[in-house]
């Protein structure tokens, strides 16, 4: 359902605001408690819901994620409960975009296209396969774009010049600008650098570019999206899951309302963000 993305960042630039993009592992710690934090998101301020799919190799993501995506596959996760949990969502909310992001080994497995047809049939809109380069596109970018399902990219800090019109050909929806090298959940980029790159990107594309990694707070989220479409926030989410379990990893009271009232204080940055861009 490109749709509802492109609906949801026309909405956002008639108010003159980024978007917040909120990432969590889908199962993590258990089915019931991973829908509640999905239901939980959009009131607290989030626009668009990055649903994690748990994989036992993770190679580009950082300790708390890599914790995450075990706790989900030890608590019973599949993808087909991954896509489940998306469908479950649907049922009281169908204006947030959901962007399922992973890797592929556990799509080719589930099989592409009873994959792509179960998405949508469970209300995806887009999809971020981190593993699979533009040289795959025939792999799973290209069918996907064919039902109507966005595929999201990856570009970096050494995404240069030449490279960055192959990543961004069969690129919809948004483009994601991972702001440093390294894994997920490190240290916060220079500012300054970050508007330069998307700056840069936008000469190549008129589709919103989101920046990620290293976002933890209100400040961090306001000054990223004074120059960016949009702010991705997983590992701070992830992290705020992971401290408010019990020791041996189950789920709390205070779970959902722990995430929720973090992504309440990062939407008073996003939406505040365009403030300091006008000043």
């Amino acid at each position: 359902m490109t749709a509802r993305m492109d609906k949801r960042f026309a909405d956002l630039k008639a108010e003159g605001r980024p978007a917040l993009v909120t990432y969590f592992m889908g199962g993590d710690p258990d089915y019931e408690t991973s829908l509640g934090i999905m239901k939980a998101l959009p009131e607290a301020g989030s626009d668009v819901i990055e649903l994690g799919m748990p994989f036992s190799d993770p190679m580009a993501d950082g300790p708390a994620i890599q914790m995450a995506g075990q706790r989900a596959l030890k608590g019973g996760q599949t993808l087909k409960k991954t896509l489940q949990l998306a469908a479950d969502f649907r049922k009281t909310d169908d204006l947030t975009p959901i962007v399922m992001m992973g890797y592929y080994n556990p799509i080719y497995i589930y099989g592409v296209e009873t994959f792509l047809d179960d998405a949508l049939a469970a209300g995806i809109d887009g999809l971020i396969v981190v593993d699979l380069p533009p040289e795959m596109d025939d792999e799973l970018c290209v069918p996907a774009l064919k039902k109507g399902i966005n595929f999201i990219r990856l570009a970096t800090p050494t995404t240069d010049e030449k490279r960055l019109p192959t990543v961004l050909r069969n690129t919809s929806g948004f483009v994601y600008y991972v702001s440093m090298n390294g894994i997920t959940g490190s240290a916060l980029p220079d500012p300054s650098l970050v508007s330069g790159a998307v700056k840069r990107i936008k000469q190549h594309t008129d589709l919103p570019v989101c920046v990620g990694f290293g976002v933890k707070t209100a400040d961090h989220a306001k000054v990223i999206g004074s120059s960016a479409d949009g702010v991705v926030v997983g590992t701070a989410i992830v992290n705020q899951v992971a401290t408010s379990l019990t020791k041996d990893g189950k789920a709390t009271a205070d779970t959902v309302q722990a995430v929720a009232t973090l992504v309440r204080g990062l939407s008073t940055g996003t939406r505040s963000a365009r403030l300091v861009a006008a000043e």
